[in-house]
C-alpha cells in the first residue's frame, strides 16, 4: 500500500528516492574519507628537533611565499612529485598548506634537496637560484633554536590528541633533561653534513642553532 500511495504521489516518491541515494552516498563515502584523514602506516610524530624547525618555519613566515600541498594535476606532480594527502597531515598542528606560491611547494622537498644545499640557500639564496627574491637568513646560522618549547608541544599533543609519541615524553624537567641528548644527537647528524665550522662547534658544545632545526624540519618533508 505504502508504495502504491509514492507511485500515486510524485514530489513524495521524489523525496524518498534522494533519501536513499544520500542515504546510501553516505555509506559509500563517509568510510572512505574517514580512511583517508587517518594517520598513513608509514607516518611518524616530527621529532624534537623537527617540531623546533617547524615553528621557526611558521615564526619567519616561510608559509607566506611557500605551500605544502600538492594538487593531484600533472603540472604539479611533474614538478614537485606525488600529490600530498591527507593523511599525511594527520600529525600536524596547525597544517601548514598555505595559499600562496611566490617560491615553489615545499611538501616534498626532502626527497630532492639536501643538507648542503639548504645551507648555502638559507645564507644566500640568490647564489643557489638566481633571480630569487628570498630573502638571506643569516640569522638562523648565530640564534640558538628553542628546543624545549618543542619537546613541550610534543608532550602537549601527546596528552591533548593523542599523538603516538613515546612514554618518555613527561611533563618534568628530568624527561626533559633526559631526551636533550637525543635531540643534540639528531642535530649533530645535520651538522655533520654541512660546512659552517661555527655551526658544528655549537652543536659539539650542546646548543641547536636555528639552521640546523629548520634543515632538520625541510628534510622531514617527503
Amino acid at each position: 500500500m505504502f508504495f502504491h500511495w509514492l507511485e500515486k504521489n510524485p514530489f513524495y516518491f521524489a523525496l524518498m528516492i534522494s533519501v536513499v541515494i544520500s542515504f546510501a552516498g553516505l555509506l559509500e563515502i563517509v568510510p572512505n574519507f574517514a580512511q583517508a584523514a587517518r594517520p598513513l602506516s608509514t607516518e611518524k610524530p616530527k621529532t624534537v628537533l623537527e617540531l623546533a624547525g617547524k615553528n621557526l618555519y611558521v615564526k619567519d613566515n616561510c608559509i607566506a611565499c611557500h605551500s605544502q600541498m600538492i594538487r593531484p594535476f600533472k603540472s604539479e606532480t611533474d614538478r614537485y612529485g606525488k600529490y600530498s594527502l591527507s593523511g599525511e597531515y594527520a600529525y600536524d598542528r596547525p597544517f601548514l598548506w598555505g595559499s600562496k606560491r611566490t617560491g615553489p611547494d615545499l611538501h616534498r622537498v626532502g626527497n630532492y634537496r639536501t643538507t648542503d644545499w639548504h645551507e648555502n640557500h638559507m645564507r644566500d639564496p640568490k647564489a643557489m637560484v638566481p633571480g630569487s627574491i628570498m630573502p638571506a637568513y643569516k640569522h638562523m646560522f648565530t640564534n640558538v633554536a628553542d628546543i624545549e618549547s618543542a619537546y613541550a608541544e610534543a608532550v602537549t599533543v601527546k596528552n591533548a590528541f593523542f599523538t603516538p609519541y613515546g612514554p618518555e615524553f613527561k611533563r618534568t624537567r628530568a624527561a626533559w633533561e633526559a631526551h636533550r641528548p637525543k635531540v643534540i644527537a639528531d642535530a649533530k647528524k645535520i651538522a655533520d653534513d654541512m660546512k659552517d665550522e661555527d655551526v658544528k662547534k655549537a652543536v659539539a658544545n650542546g646548543e641547536v642553532p636555528e639552521i640546523v632545526a629548520m634543515i632538520a624540519y625541510l628534510n622531514s618533508l617527503k
